[in-house]
C-alpha cells in the first residue's frame, strides 16, 4: 500500500476500488435512499464526514489501541461522528433527516467505514489515511449520485426536484420503489464490466 503515490491512493476509490461498483459495500443505504438525488447527496456527504474524520482519528491513535479491542474501539470512534452527523441533519435539515430515516445512524455499521479503518487507517499514516478516505468518499458520492439521478429522472421526471422531462413523459414508478434500486444497480454493474473488458483489451 505504501508503494502507491498519494494521487494513486486518492484515485483508486473513484474506479479501481469504488466501494459500491467494485467492492459492493454499503449496499443497504445505497439501495434504500437513492430514490431521490437530494437523499443520495445527503447520505454521501454524511458518510464522507464520518469516514474522513474517523480515519484521521484511527490513524492517529492506532498505536494506543490494544489489538484485542481494536474493532470495538473503531466502532466507538465511528459512532461519535455518526451521532454528530445525525444531530446536524436533524437540527438544520429536518426534511432530509426524516427522508433518510434510520440510515444515517446505520452508518455506524457501514462496511465502507469499518472496512477502511481495519484495512487502511490502522496500518497507515494520518496523511495517507486522509487521502484514502477522501478518495473512497468521493467514489461513494459519485456512485450514489449516478444511481439517484437515474432513479429520480425515470421514476419522477425530475432532478433535485426540478422538472427535467416534459408532460409527454410517463414516470416509471418502479424506479423509485425498491425493485428500481436493484434494477438500476444491476444495469450499472453490467456496464462497468463491459467497460472493464474493453479497457483490458485496449491495453
Amino acid at each position: 500500500m505504501a508503494s502507491k503515490t498519494l494521487s494513486q491512493e486518492f484515485i483508486k476509490g473513484l474506479w479501481d476500488e469504488n466501494p459500491i461498483f467494485r467492492q459492493l459495500l454499503g449496499m443497504c443505504p445505497t439501495l434504500a435512499v437513492t430514490n431521490a438525488v437530494i437523499n443520495g447527496i445527503a447520505m454521501g456527504l454524511a458518510t464522507t464526514f464520518v469516514l474522513v474524520f474517523s480515519s484521521i482519528v484511527v490513524a492517529s491513535i492506532k498505536k494506543l489501541i490494544p489489538n484485542q479491542v481494536r474493532i470495538a474501539s473503531y466502532i466507538v470512534v465511528i459512532a461519535t461522528f455518526v451521532t454528530m452527523a445525525d444531530r446536524f441533519l436533524a437540527a438544520f435539515f429536518p426534511p432530509i433527516s426524516k427522508s433518510l430515516g434510520p440510515y444515517v445512524p446505520l452508518i455506524v455499521v457501514n462496511c465502507i467505514i469499518l472496512g477502511r479503518q481495519e484495512a487502511f487507517s490502522s496500518k497507515n499514516s494520518v496523511g495517507r489515511s486522509f487521502i484514502d478516505a477522501l478518495g473512497m468518499s468521493l467514489g461513494f458520492i459519485i456512485a450514489l449520485l449516478i444511481l439517484s439521478s437515474i432513479r429520480e429522472i425515470l421514476g419522477a421526471g425530475t432532478w433535485l426536484g426540478h422538472q427535467v422531462l416534459g408532460p409527454w413523459f410517463k414516470p416509471w414508478i418502479i424506479m423509485i420503489l425498491p425493485p428500481g434500486a436493484f434494477l438500476t444497480l444491476g444495469v450499472l454493474l453490467g456496464l462497468i464490466m463491459v467497460i472493464d473488458r474493453k479497457l483490458q483489451r485496449s491495453v
